[in-house]
């Protein structure tokens, strides 16, 4: 970004820079100037530190469902099923059939996506970076580290790579805007947990592209498309943390940790998120309702359901809310 080139106006031959052209452009009357590319984070890196106090960075997301569903409208959960899949990439609406959308987001990820983190940011591991997709991708809203992912690596491929790298590759991931890093929080200790943290796609469908649209878990899907949503709204999203105390197999009392899957914090207000696939039986209904329990505070609690239409509160004060009524009502937290 910062090579020099040759400035064809200059008599003496000066060399000038991609920022150079930027504030010239600056300078003039009447002008604003937007700078954008494919890897629109590690872009806005380099201009927010050359003009810094002089531009602002402006946040930029796939199509979220209802901003989708706006523009193919038709049956809520025919469209939401075609999201899950083919995700949020604008163009994806102009293409003419699966095959010609499922070869576009094949295409972006390899060749704009991975050709970019690895031109850019000198990749000279491929092959690593290559793996940690592929763990990444296989295990969206799985708890993970460098740590984990360097030993499974070293398992699967019989490689040795430092952790250093490995955080270093998930770094470059992220500075694309190919995930997005959600850390676990105590609820109770009011701190948050060095490792593991939770990875989520940026989008669903390039996700799908990677490991060739085939893992359709849906709960794993529906939870990425939950936090990607909750980020879209301008909130900060944490994975929560509360624990119980219960006796173990020798009689003994532990602690055993139990999981809010979002903390969502904005505006001055905080609501407890948990994502269901399906409550079918009273194990499962206690099972998610659990940690809320545990929690002690008066703050809103909210059970994103994909097994029902219209939504209620039970005897908790829960909102129990079908997904696509979540995802199409931004008004609910």
């Amino acid at each position: 970004m910062s090579d020099e080139v040759s400035n064809p106006y200059s008599p003496e031959g000066k060399k000038i820079t991609f920022y150079d052209a930027l504030n010239d452009i600056r300078e003039l009357c009447n002008v604003d100037v937007y700078v954008t590319g494919s890897n629109s984070r590690m872009l806005s890196t380099d201009i927010l530190t050359e003009f810094r106090g002089r531009s602002d960075e402006i946040r930029m997301h796939p199509l979220s469902f209802s901003e989708y569903y706006e523009a193919v409208s038709g049956d809520k959960k025919d469209a939401f099923d075609a999201y899950a899949f083919f995700g949020g990439m604008p163009l994806i609406l102009s293409r003419p059939d699966d095959t010609a959308k499922m070869d576009y987001l094949k295409s972006l990820f390899s060749e704009v996506y991975i050709k970019d983190i690895v031109e850019r940011k000198q990749i000279e591991r491929e092959d690593i970076l290559s793996q940690i997709l592929d763990l990444l991708c296989s295990s969206i809203g799985s708890l993970t580290n460098p740590t984990k992912i360097t030993n499974t690596i070293k398992s699967l491929e019989h490689v040795s790579v430092s952790q250093n790298t490995i955080k270093s590759y998930i770094d470059h991931l992220s500075d694309a805007f190919l995930f997005s890093e959600s850390k676990r929080y105590d609820v109770k200790g009011r701190a948050y947990f060095d490792s593991p943290s939770k990875y989520y796609c940026e989008d669903i469908g390039l996700r799908n592209a990677r490991i060739g649209f085939r893992e359709q878990e849906m709960t794993h899907i529906m939870e990425n498309i939950l936090y990607n949503e909750l980020i879209v709204r301008g909130y900060a999203v944490d994975v929560g943390v509360v624990y119980s105390r219960e006796l173990n197999q020798n009689g003994n009392s532990i602690r055993v940790p139990r999981e809010i899957d979002f903390i969502v914090n904005g505006s001055g207000k905080r609501t407890y998120i948990q994502g269901a696939y399906a409550i079918d039986t009273e194990e499962k209904r206690r099972t998610e309702t659990r940690p809320f329990s545990l929690i002690g505070d008066s703050f809103p609690k909210i059970i994103v359901r994909k097994d029902i239409g219209k939504r209620w509160y039970d005897d908790e004060g829960i909102l129990n809310i079908g997904l696509v009524d979540f995802l199409l009502d931004d008004s609910v937290i």
